[in-house]
């Protein structure tokens, strides 16, 4: 899964812009994960095989929002 975490740097519009274009999501559900990142400090915005994550994350990252790819359950 990708996990974006809040930061002080990009807008709201920035990130809902960037998550609809790494995951292919509607605006509903970019707006959604970006204010649970807000609210929350960190929001999982995708989920899918490990090389799929790593382009949706590398995408994210190239705005300055700090991702993380990891496993959905840990083993």
């Amino acid at each position: 899964m990708v996990v974006i975490f809040n930061n002080d740097h990009n807008s709201a519009d920035e990130v809902v812009n960037v998550i609809m274009e790494a995951t292919a999501c509607d605006i509903q559900e970019a707006y959604i994960e970006m204010w649970e990142a807000h609210t929350f400090g960190k929001a999982s915005v995708h989920f899918a095989g490990h090389d799929e994550c790593e382009s949706v994350a590398a995408i994210i990252s190239q705005i300055g929002v700090k991702t993380e790819v990891s496993l959905e359950w840990p083993e």
